[in-house]
């Protein structure tokens, strides 16, 4: 069985659709929102969603809602793997069935979706970015990494129940994939579409930039 982790914060205009779409292909029982202490009303679209809902007082980071969802899950302890994907539209649901597909053949204990770039009106700074990341990445654990900056990702519970996740912001994505990658768990990378929307981001390039750095050159 597999649940779902959504990490959200100000993410109401997008979220209902997402969790519409997310419901073909997760029973919603199954489906975790973290409300990372929005303003808006992220938190009650959620709750009318149908969908299990955990707020954040406060806002505390990409990484801290993804953990409370895992800890949410990991307690149930009925579930083989969680999906993440994230509350901006920026991940099709659509995708899904291309990451059960991989899933059921046993051969990967994390897949990660992978977005091409060229021709896909990715803007050059996130080219840039996800090409040196992953680059870095690559070079950090041994394996090579097509996109470490996807947060649409299919985790096992043994990749989970395996580590103890430090990081609270953006850069929590990263340690996951390193520490992962580090224990010698399967990685495997499956197509998924490439989505941008005029939505700002919430990330800090400077304060991000500078916590993937230290998650890269931590020892583990």
């Amino acid at each position: 069985m597999i649940a779902a982790v959504v990490p959200a914060y100000n993410a109401a205009p997008t979220l209902k659709p997402l969790l519409g779409e997310l419901a073909h292909y997760i029973a919603k029982e199954d489906i975790v929102v973290v409300d990372d202490g929005s303003t808006d009303e992220t938190g009650a679209v959620a709750g009318k969603a149908g969908v299990r809902v955990i707020r954040h007082d406060r806002n505390r980071g990409k990484g801290a809602a993804l953990r409370s969802g895992f800890e949410s899950i990991q307690r149930q302890q009925r579930y083989e793997a969680v999906l993440t994907i994230d509350a901006d539209l920026q991940h099709s649901p659509k995708d899904i069935p291309t990451f059960l597909e991989a899933w059921e053949r046993g051969t990967f204990d994390m897949l990660i979706g992978y977005r091409r770039k060229i021709g896909t009106g990715m803007p050059l700074h996130r080219m840039l970015s996800n090409s040196i990341t992953s680059l870095l990445v690559s070079a950090r654990t041994g394996r090579m990494i097509k996109d470490s900056q996807s947060g649409f990702r299919l985790i096992s519970s043994s990749v989970l129940s395996s580590m103890v996740m430090e990081s609270e912001g953006f850069e929590a994505e990263t340690e996951v994939l390193i520490r992962a990658a580090l224990r010698g768990f399967r990685i495997g990378f499956v197509p998924i579409a490439t989505i941008y929307s005029d939505a700002g981001s919430h990330m800090t390039h400077w304060q991000t930039t500078k916590k993937f750095l230290s998650v890269l050159l931590k020892e583990y």
